[in-house]
Parts: structure tokens; sequence; C-alpha cells
């Protein structure tokens, strides 16, 4: 961190990684809570010598005298192993600003082996970051970073009460040797049952028997037997005709399945699911469940879902995956988060898999891209429909993977008529970026490479051609477009100063700015709401209320401020009014 970007974070800009003590004399209290939840979730900068005091920043600064004592003790405490369970390799910086000395602290997430990290000798003293806050880990959350921290994994557990024949689906099998005798046409076919089972590793001996494993259980077995290692549902499916942005939690689904049965059925039944709802119908072989020219659509829709089957965490029991399908997105949610950062998933190498033996399996047959490849088979066919990109959530805090697939046009009218007034022509890439940056209020290097083709490093190159060609500024860390493009982009005036609100007034809109008669915070409207994910509650509804004059910050000069409310405008109070009439 760079003594600009110090102080571009100190102007309020993105709290989750990084946290700012006074530490005048002393390594102030909670320093080490802050430790433990910056290690055990995704790393952040611990800053000494800043106060707060009504939302605003000062540099009050280390004492002179105190400068390298803190520094020392702070260290030697983080590589002592006495207050934490861990030692932490933190990377110590010195600055000044207004003359004072501020020391900051780049604390880094521990691997999954070393986690949970926690203090004075005790499990249930471990802290997770969440937003800006350090909270203490749940006992479900400690379950959870304990479970985590094996080195088996789950799915390879053998399980000796479990009689081979009796526990397995026939027919499921005898699809699954099918579908591999397709794949792989050279290799002699195995028609025995136990033979094909122990020729690819799905039983393990134990006592001197074979026995199947939980990932032999959760793709071949019977429905009784998957019940019996887990305790709640594979999935929950559920189709909800109506846009995401109006769905309500009283909103009930048009069409619910449950699915508890093997991970190979539910994905069948998924299939028959989609051949339902696809905008454009076509045929699937019924024998390989694929076909030459899977249409885009259908590409990402299967690695999407195949990816919840594959890499949910099956020890979670009291969290139930689902496959939410509004008419404008579908939202794939798992729990269990993914054991890298969201740079790592566009750029694999050597990533760990929470299910190894259930992977193999579904790649063995072609259901899965292979290793690393998923999620660009994701961006290339959707970004190529012309679709906003995927969202992904990657929630390290709350153990989550949401992915989203939004069905809402990228390079809107607005955009495609400035592109025209530009020379030379922006590349398709660059037209891209500065559509999802129009979208989102600041960008980073990773939403650009999820815009595009997934490359970070021809992303960060898109971005630094869009600001020499002053279409984009560098914010805090990321980048947002420039005053004078935003205002191009800025949707038409009203024809009328009378108009309150959008030709369309619905239900979420006057639910949002009915609570904000009363400013609140992001997390009293996500209350409010029942909307589950707080980035799309952002994305998908208050910025639009805000791009309409409905909704307003009140600290507009500083939108990612820890202080910051939404209230409800004159306008938006109009729209209420006239609603009620």
């Amino acid at each position: 961190m760079t003594q600009d970007e110090l102080l571009e974070r100190l102007r309020g800009h993105e709290w989750t990684d990084f946290e700012c003590k006074r530490a005048r004399q002393d390594v102030p209290d909670g320093a080490y809570e802050t430790v433990s939840a910056f290690a055990n979730t995704e790393g952040g900068w611990l800053v000494f010598g800043i106060s707060e005091s009504q939302g605003q920043f000062e540099a009050t600064g280390v004492a002179p005298d105190a400068v390298q004592r803190v520094q020392d003790a702070f260290l030697t405490t983080l590589r002592g192993g006495q207050k934490l369970n861990q030692t932490i390799a933190a990377e110590p910086h010195a600055y000044t600003l207004d003359g004072r000395r501020i020391l900051a602290f780049r604390i880094p997430e521990c691997g999954r082996l070393r986690k949970p990290v926690y203090l004075h000798g005790d499990p249930r003293c471990g802290y997770i970051r969440r937003g800006a806050r350090d909270e203490r880990m749940t006992d479900w959350e400690l379950h959870r970073f304990l479970r985590d921290a094996t080195e088996q994994s789950w799915d390879s557990a053998g399980m000796p009460d479990f009689p081979i024949e009796e526990s397995l689906n026939a027919e499921t099998l005898n699809w699954y040797q099918a579908m591999l005798h397709h794949r792989n046409k050279e290799r002699q076919q195995i028609d025995d049952p136990l033979e094909f089972l122990r020729k690819w590793n799905f039983l393990v001996h134990e006592s001197g028997r074979p026995v199947p494993t939980r990932a032999t259980i959760l793709l071949f077995g019977q429905d009784h037997c998957v019940r019996a290692i887990l305790s709640r549902p594979v999935l929950d499916y559920q189709r909800i005709d109506a846009r995401h942005r109006t769905f309500t939690p009283e909103h009930r689904w048009d069409d619910r399945v449950v699915f508890e049965n093997n991970l190979l059925e539910t994905w069948r039944g998924l299939v028959a699911k989609y051949m339902r709802m696809a905008d454009r119908p076509f045929r699937l072989d019924p024998a390989t469940m694929r076909r030459d020219d899977d249409p885009p659509e259908f590409i990402s829709f299967r690695e999407a879902a195949i990816n919840l089957l594959m890499h949910q965490d099956y020890g979670d029991y009291r969290r139930m995956p689902s496959l939410k399908w509004y008419t404008d997105r579908m939202e794939f949610w798992n729990p269990g988060d993914a054991r890298a950062t969201a740079a790592q998933l566009l750029e694999p190498r050597g990533l760990e898999i929470r299910n190894p033996l259930i992977v193999d399996a579904f790649r063995r047959i072609g259901l899965s891209d292979q290793a690393g490849t998923g999620i660009h088979s994701i961006l290339r066919n959707w970004n190529g429909l012309g679709w906003q990109p995927p969202e992904i959530v990657n929630d390290r805090a709350g153990k989550s993977f949401l992915i989203s697939l939004i069905k809402e046009h990228l390079v809107t009218d607005a955009v495609q008529r400035f592109e025209k007034t530009l020379d030379p022509k922006l590349a398709p890439a660059q037209t891209a970026v500065l559509a999802f940056a129009a979208v989102k209020e600041t960008i980073t290097a990773v939403d650009a490479a999820m815009a595009t083709d997934g490359k970070i490093a021809a992303a960060r190159e898109t971005l630094a051609t869009l600001c020499e060609r002053e279409l984009l500024v560098r914010k805090g860390g990321g980048f947002t477009l420039t005053e004078s493009v935003r205002e191009r982009l800025a949707p038409s005036p009203e024809p009328s100063a009378q108009r309150a609100a959008p030709a369309q007034v619905e239900q979420w809109m006057i639910d949002i700015l009915a609570a904000c008669i009363e400013p609140r915070k992001v997390g009293e409207i996500q209350e409010r709401s029942g909307i589950q994910v707080r980035r799309t509650l952002q994305r998908s509804y208050i910025v639009p209320l805000l791009r309409d004059g409905l909704l307003a910050r009140t600290i507009p000069d500083k939108p990612r401020s820890r202080l910051q409310r939404y209230r409800t405008t004159g306008k938006g109070k109009m729209l209420l009014e006239n609603t009620d009439e």
C-alpha cells in the first residue's frame, strides 16, 4: 500500500480489509482480535496512529518515542505463538502524514490447515471479518473452520456400514458406466459393477474388505442411503415467475423440487427442468445428456449447476443449497466457500478442491469442463450472449458461494450512442469494461476480467487504455467513470418536473422508499427487505433508486463511509403519496 492509497482509504473507501487504531503509546486493545479476523478471512491492513470521530479519520500518529516500541511489541507477539495459536508473518510499513508517524501492517490470510486463528489458547476466541467489523465466531462457524482444516477430504471417507450391492442404485450406476464408455471408447468396457467401482477408485479397503466412500453413496446411492449420510437435501430448486427486483419474501415460488436423491439423478432432474424453461428449446442425447453444439446459455447453466453439486460443503448439515430461477436471472447458492480468491478462480493453478472424488467423477463423463476452466466457460458463453457478467460472491466469512447469471444487457443504448462519438473506436473488450463501469460504481481488475475473457493481465491493460483516454479514472483500489463520461451515460432528464417516478412502480421500490423515510443503513434496509445478498441489494435495488433521484445518500461525498445511510428524497415521498392514492 502506497501513501496515496492509504490517504484514499482514509477518505472512506473499502473497509472490509482495512482497520484503524489510535495506538498513541501502546498496541491498542482489540488489535489482536482484528488480526484473528483478517487471518481467518481474506487478510487486510491494520493501521496504528489513526483516530476516528463522527466518521472522520484523523492522523493523530504514534508518539515519536513509542514508534519502535509499539512496532516491536506487536510483531514480537505475532511471531511468539503465545497470544495467538498461530504465528503471523505481518508485513510492516511506516508513513508520515501531516508530520505524524503512522504504522501499517499487512496481515495475511492463513492457509486452510492453519485456521482457525484464535486468542488465549481458546478456539472460542476466534474472529472473522464481516464488513467493517470483527465478529466472534459462533460455535457453528468454528465447527466449519475445524472441519475444513482436516487433511482427509469429506468425500473420501469409507462407509463400512453400507453394503455395496444394497446401497447403490443399479440404474444410476449403469447410466454412469454407459456415459464413461461413450467418452472412452478406446478403453475396454467393464460391465461388472463391482469391478468397475474398484477400477475407478469408488471403493476403499477397510478391515480387509472393500467399502464404498461417501462420494460413491452421494453419486450412485439409493435415496435412503443418501439421506442416511446427508441429513439435509442435496438441492432446493425453485422457479419464480417474477423479476429478481420485484421478488419479495412473501412471493411464493411457482415450481419447487427439493432433491433428496443422488447427485447424478439430481443433475438429470435439473436438465429436465432446464429443457422446459429454455428460451430456445433443443434436444439432448438421452444417453449422454449432451450434444455437440450445446447452446451457450445451456453451457453456462451446466457449469454453474455442476459447480454447485461438486463443490458444496456436504459436511454442513444446517444449510441447504439452492437454485433460484427468476425470469431475469439464475442464482446458484452453496454452503461452503471456494478455497481461493476471486483472482485465483480466474487464474487457477493447483487450487484446492473440497470434494476431489466427486469432482473427478463428473469430469470423467464430461459433465464439467476440465480443472480450472469451468468459470472461464461460464464467462465465455454468458458474456457472448451480450448479458451482464456473472456475479460471483465468495463469502469467506460466512463460508458460502454464489453464482448469479444475470439476464440484463451489458452494453446499453446509451453506451452505444456514446461509443459512436469516440475516435478511435473502442475495441470490444474496452466497450465491455466501460459498460460494466457504468453498471457498477467502481470496478476492479477482476471485475474487468469478468466482463471480458477472464484474463486479469489483459483486463489491466484494458483499464490502463481507458484511463489514458480519460474515460476511466482510478479511485481507491479500483476504477470509475470520469465525471464527464458518467454525465453522458446518465439517464435522460425527465420531461416534466411533476413526474415523481418511473412509469412502472414496483413493490420493492415502495418497500425500500417507505423504510427510508427515516435514514437507514444498508444492513437495516437488507433486514427490512429480506434480500439475502448485500451486494445484490446495493447493485440491483439501491443504485437504480439513486439514479432515479428517489433515494439519496446522507454522506454523498463518501459513498463507502461506515456511517452512510440512505434517505427517501422529496421525489421519492411524492411517489409514495401518489401510490397511496
